[in-house]
């Protein structure tokens, strides 16, 4: 079975097909030169990674999937969500969406958030929906020097330390983005 990772980072590419059995290939958005801009003008994490999916089943004839990821945090009601990636703008700042956000917080004592993924996967013309949460707090100030976007300033729950302190090994046993990743692999290694 061939199927598509809606993605360009080799990196993600990588740590996928390393959980997936040797009947998957995984194909990247290079891999089908794919260069286009994908569309992720949907209100929701669920719409954006189904615009994407349905992009490179509809253009390229693959089976696909493809994932989109916010922060979600409760006071803010869920902000920055969808807009997590552009919060401060178009630019993709990490470090400016990281200070609006500590901006916004400001004065708020309830600092819960939660980090969560969903992935879209179409697979033989159904659509199937994955989702990865992790819950946690927004911290005060950055602290850490591993991840991006807002790992300094999220701490997960039940530990002392940012996602940013954490060695991606430790990070990926229990981020948002690995416990979707993982009911996808669970659900592909049934089906190929």
């Amino acid at each position: 079975m061939k199927i598509v990772f809606a993605t360009h980072n080799k990196n993600k590419l990588k740590e996928v097909q390393s959980m997936l059995s040797d009947s998957i290939t995984l194909l990247s958005l290079d891999t089908i030169e794919c260069f286009d801009e994908i569309p992720e003008t949907a209100e929701t994490l669920e719409g954006n990674a189904i615009l994407k999916a349905n992009y490179i089943t509809e253009k390229y004839g693959y089976d696909c999937f493809a994932d989109d990821t916010g922060l979600e945090v409760e006071a803010l009601d869920g902000a920055p969500g969808v807009y997590s990636a552009r919060y401060a703008g178009q630019e993709n700042d990490a470090n400016a969406n990281v200070q609006k956000l500590l901006r916004a917080m400001h004065g708020y004592t309830d600092r819960n958030a939660q980090f969560r993924t969903v992935i879209a996967l179409n697979l033989k013309g159904k659509l199937y929906l994955f989702e990865g949460v992790c819950k946690g707090e927004i911290i005060k100030n950055p602290q850490g020097e591993n991840g991006f976007g807002y790992d300094s300033i999220f701490k997960p729950e039940g530990f002392d330390r940012s996602f940013a302190e954490m060695s991606l090994t430790e990070k990926n046993k229990i981020s948002h983005r690995a416990l979707a990743i993982d009911k996808l692999v669970r659900f592909l290694s049934k089906t190929s």
